[in-house]
């Protein structure tokens, strides 16, 4: 199976005295999904933060591809993070200007790609996961269509770490299983670990693994809602 894409070990982060992660530890092997459920203001979104090193933890180690980004410079960490990480948020945030492909292949212009390659990848992603390609702006595609690009978006880099916030809270229940199928897929499509940040149970429960975020805790949950 190889390293894997994202171990986190001894964790700890605290703001304005108080503690939202305490000793967090994490494993995603490549392949792999975690959920991670919680109360709303519990630190999830930190959580991933962390994992996409935009928070910088006050201790302990956040390892992604095998590198401790933590201690990485600035430089250094937008680079590692363009090469290995993929980020799908709530609302997609895609440029709703934008065709579908020209705001997937942007993601890989920005990574470095030449641009025939960019809108060769771009174009092949929106094929497999089911968004019709089409000339129209973003802002015309339905909720679960602009997910959809937000993923291959977030793919497009090939990265081996795939982190989604919240990914189908704005979907009505009908998409939000067509997203959370699709999701639940890639990383046995593409080799990826993923880590999805939720607070619908009904989507927590498809992951491989899934824990509960209380407390400043993390800690493993079963299936049925039981830690």
């Amino acid at each position: 199976m190889g390293e894997p894409k994202l171990l986190m070990e001894g964790v700890t982060y605290e703001v304005a005295d108080r503690l939202l992660l305490d000793r967090v530890e994490l494993t995603v092997d490549p392949g792999e999904s975690a959920a991670v459920v919680g109360p709303s203001g519990s630190g999830k979104s930190t959580l991933l933060g962390c994992a996409l090193g935009l928070v910088r933890p006050h201790a302990g180690s956040v390892r992604v591809a095998g590198v401790d980004i933590v201690r990485m410079r600035q430089r250094a960490l937008e680079r590692h993070r363009s090469r290995h990480i993929g980020m799908v948020f709530q609302f997609g945030e895609l440029l709703p200007e934008l065709t579908p492909v020209e705001n997937v292949a942007l993601a890989a212009l920005l990574g470095g790609v030449k641009a025939s390659d960019a809108y060769e990848r771009a174009e092949g992603l929106l094929k497999e996961l089911g968004v019709p390609y089409s000339a129209v702006p973003t802002s015309r595609l339905s909720g679960g269509e602009r997910q959809r690009t937000a993923f291959a978006r977030a793919l497009v880099n090939q990265p081996g770490l795939l982190l989604a916030d919240e990914p189908t809270g704005a979907l009505d229940a009908r998409t939000r299983d067509q997203v959370a199928e699709l999701m639940f897929s890639l990383p046995h499509r593409w080799g990826c670990a993923l880590v999805v940040v939720t607070h619908d149970p009904r989507v927590a429960d498809q992951a491989d693994q899934c824990f509960e975020l209380h407390d400043a805790a993390l800690a493993q949950r079963a299936k049925d809602g039981r830690a």
